[in-house]
């Protein structure tokens, strides 16, 4: 059985879940790679990573490169003598970082691969409409997670399951998989299997502005599916325009209800209790949102304070 010299690789919560787990197994971590401090929010305040709290917080050996070809760090990473690499959520590590360590640099995905290879596995799972999912282990290679695959772990998707609430189950599942890994590496029982490619094949393609923002036109379940599949981040949004006034909002959670209308589709429709949108097979039952400039809101919350016309539309 070899000893393990870990080094861990990592940027957001999700990463931090993993390593607290092989930390707290008493596995050797021998330096944590994590990005460098950029400032952010309103103030440009300078802001560490949820992996950089750790790692201080423990008294973990960390870098912080900015460029990971650079001769110094290189020279900093292989005077760490680690024999095994561990990435989760980070970003694309050139050959000459991937291929140092003798056992190889695997990484931790938050999906069943080959089908959701990208930045987002776990919104675009929810996003789609799956029923389930999973985290992969790979040995890392030259292309975006497409390596050999080491391990694979299958979870269901809850129906009104939100992509924060699939996130913390799938860190737990994903720590308790790495362990796994890190137990047949150990003992030089790795077999692996080549990934596969065909053209069913799904992407988990990085979120943005335009592929976040809500069609009323789609069907309730495919609105429904894009709301719980970026909720809390970086939330499904839209254009709300009532008193001849356009507001983007962002809307948190809401609730399919099947039922035939009249209304035209995208019309708001209000009570004293509860805010409704109209699409072709019902209404978005709007349950928590956030106006322009606003805090997150309960809609019983937001309209205690506000009201809206019947000519209230959203597009």
């Amino acid at each position: 059985m070899e000893k393990l010299r870990i080094i861990f690789m990592g940027t957001p919560e999700f990463a931090v879940g993993i390593l607290d787990t092989i930390i707290k197994n008493n596995y050797d971590v021998v330096g944590v790679i994590t990005a460098a401090d950029k400032p952010a929010g309103r103030g440009q305040k300078i802001k560490y990573s949820a992996v950089k709290e750790y790692a201080l917080a423990n008294n973990l050996t960390l870098l912080q490169p900015t460029n990971l070809k650079d001769e110094t760090f290189l020279a900093e990473l292989k005077a760490l003598n680690a024999n095994l690499q561990i990435v989760v959520a980070f970003r694309m590590l050139p050959k000459v970082v991937w291929e140092m360590p003798s056992l190889g640099t695997f990484n931790l995905h938050a999906s069943l691969l080959p089908n959701y290879r990208g930045a987002a596995p776990i919104n675009w799972a929810i996003i789609n409409g799956e029923t389930k999912t999973g985290v992969t282990t790979f040995f890392i290679d030259d292309k975006i997670d497409t390596g050999a695959m080491i391990l694979n772990s299958e979870i269901a998707i809850e129906p009104s399951e939100s992509a924060g609430e699939l996130h913390d189950r799938l860190m737990n599942l994903g720590s308790t998989t790495v362990i796994d890994t890190l137990k047949i590496i150990e003992n030089g029982n790795v077999t692996t299997t080549i990934q596969e490619d065909n053209e069913e094949i799904k992407t988990a393609y990085k979120l943005n502005k335009e592929n976040c923002k809500i069609d009323w036109t789609k069907s309730g379940d495919e609105i429904n599916n894009l709301i719980r599949g970026l909720s809390p981040y970086p939330a499904a949004w839209c254009f709300l325009k009532d008193k001849n006034e356009e507001l983007s909002i962002k809307i948190y959670e809401a609730k399919l209800v099947l039922e035939s209308h009249s209304f035209e589709i995208g019309s708001l429709i209000s009570s004293k209790k509860e805010i409704k949108i109209a699409i072709k097979n019902g209404y978005i039952l709007l349950l928590s949102l956030q106006l322009p400039g606003k805090k997150r809101m309960q809609v019983a919350e937001l309209l205690n304070g506000i009201t809206f016309t019947e000519d209230a539309k959203v597009y």
